[in-house]
């Protein structure tokens, strides 16, 4: 069973910056992609960025691109979510996500519980 506990999350003015991060078990963590998902209030579940098995490979939400850095550290069996130039429409809650295979192919199977972002105008 693949267990996913991001950390990281709060309350940060527009403009400021937080580092999420997912701390996985259970598995190979290396050996798969993994991504961060957000749903906002009252909206739908969105893809914000992913990232390959060894983090050669990444893409993002054209929303948050150029303000959002995923990353990983297969050693440590960590992905992480640097969010820069934050917004108040960042505001969401953010889940960690495990893929299925080693490419970022939008198959996702395991998710975390999810940690709440928020901006403040």
């Amino acid at each position: 069973q693949v267990q996913l506990v991001e950390s990281g999350g709060g309350l940060v003015q527009a403009g400021g910056s937080l580092r999420l991060s997912c701390a996985a078990s259970g598995r190979t963590f290396s050996s798969y992609a993994m991504g961060w998902f957000r749903q906002a209030p009252g909206k739908e579940r969105e893809f914000v960025a992913g990232i390959s098995w060894r983090g050669s490979t990444t893409n993002y939400a054209v929303s948050v691109k150029g303000r959002f850095t995923i990353s990983r550290d297969n050693a440590k069996n960590t992905l992480y979510l640097q969010m820069n130039s934050l917004k108040p429409e960042d505001t969401a809650v953010y889940y960690c996500v495990a893929g299925a295979t080693r490419y970022i192919n939008g198959e996702y199977d395991y998710w975390g519980q999810g940690t709440q972002v928020t901006v403040s105008s």
